[in-house]
């Protein structure tokens, strides 16, 4: 800008504007996110109009929600886990065989690092071990289960270790041959936990955190009532009771946790309404980060989510009330960092309702905003 022939004040003028507005553009985009915002993350099936992972924006105070960016080109990226706020890892269900993609995670951008076989076929869960360096796949359709080891870069390596279960239970159709449905970590790393829908058994086994390698635990299984479908699995924060959804007889099952490895069965409970004559074919199950509450997934033709209280003294369950997900077929659901929210991924209806928690009831409120997502199943979180 030329200056020359311009008044003195007027000169001093335009650059204390011109000061004043840099240094309003620099305190703006100094200012931190909202303390109470996160990165929401979606996983879908890409059958339909998905176009793969969705990366929201979610406000904990408030529930509301914004748009951030979505990873393409993935097939059916039904399930994730995050690894340090930084790495995200995908099952991808293709045809030809499963697979495992890797991603870094940057400013609610996903960007693809590498994929590496799953281990089998129909990958459907994914799992990170405490110290990040371990992703544990469960492939349904195989009955098998891999362990991968994270890189420094925060891609995958090819399958470490991989486990093929042989075995059947009582339903033909549904338990023919062996059908793993998760891989959940012990809380302090020793052990890994695999329910089998197909063998109705959820086997355990010992989890060396330096080199990936899996041993059977003794006893290798804890076997649980034929035809029940065991699918997911959740610790309590204490460490001392474990959790089984069933998804076949839509029943929870309670167990003592030593700590050691060993499952002791306390409790059996329906997640349905007493009563309930239809089609049974619960889903997803997660206890609050509080450990007051346990909620369970129902699809089939009941859609609901089970909320029962925990006996804190004994671990055992205690119905309080079901929520209709006021959707067709939930999947998976998660609390948001906080504990203020919980949310629920209805597969056939298209949408994520978000419902507020009653911390003192455990009972759930639905928002009136609902997150719009083609063919939803996998809620995580990834914080700044």
């Amino acid at each position: 800008m030329c200056t020359k022939n311009l008044p003195k004040f007027f000169i001093m003028k335009c650059f204390a504007f011109i000061t004043s507005s840099m240094l309003m553009a620099s305190l703006v985009s100094a200012q931190p996110a909202p303390a109470n915002e996160y990165y929401l993350l979606i996983g879908t099936y890409t059958t339909g109009k998905s176009e793969g992972i969705y990366v929201y924006r979610f406000n904990s105070d408030s529930g509301s929600f914004r748009h951030v960016s979505t990873a393409k080109g993935i097939i059916n990226p039904s399930y994730l886990a995050v690894a340090g706020n930084r790495y995200v890892y995908s099952v991808s269900e293709g045809d030809s065989g499963g697979q495992i993609a890797a991603f870094l995670f940057e400013n609610g951008t996903l960007t693809r690092l590498n994929e590496q076989p799953s281990g089998g076929i129909g990958p459907c869960y994914v799992a990170v071990d405490a110290k990040q360096r371990w992703v544990a796949a469960g492939n349904y359709t195989s009955g098998s289960l891999a362990i991968l080891q994270i890189l420094p870069d925060g891609s995958l390596g090819a399958p470490l270790s991989t486990i093929t279960h042989d075995g059947k239970s009582v339903n033909p159709q549904r338990q023919e041959k062996a059908h793993v449905h998760a891989t959940v970590f012990s809380q302090d790393n020793r052990f890994l936990f695999v329910p089998d829908l197909g063998m109705d058994k959820v086997m355990v086994y010992n989890f060396n955190e330096k080199t990936g390698q899996l041993f059977p635990y003794m006893p290798p299984f804890v076997r649980t009532t034929p035809g029940s479908g065991p699918r997911h699995f959740d610790f309590h924060p204490s460490g001392k009771y474990a959790y089984l959804m069933e998804e076949m007889a839509g029943t929870v099952s309670v167990f003592k946790y030593d700590g050691k490895g060993k499952l002791s069965p306390i409790q059996n409970i329906s997640s349905h309404p007493p009563g309930f004559k239809g089609f049974i074919n619960s889903a997803d199950i997660h206890v609050s980060p509080d450990g007051r509450f346990l909620y369970a997934s129902n699809r089939g033709e009941s859609n609901t989510i089970a909320i029962f209280s925990i006996n804190s003294k004994t671990g055992k369950l205690k119905p309080e009330g079901h929520q209709s997900t006021l959707g067709i077929k939930p999947r998976n659901f998660n609390f948001d960092p906080t504990g203020n929210f919980l949310l629920v991924a209805n597969q056939d209806s298209d949408n994520i309702v978000i419902f507020k928690i009653d911390k003192k009831t455990g009972l759930l409120t639905a928002l009136p905003q609902q997150i719009s997502v083609p063919n939803p199943v996998c809620i995580k979180w990834v914080k700044d």
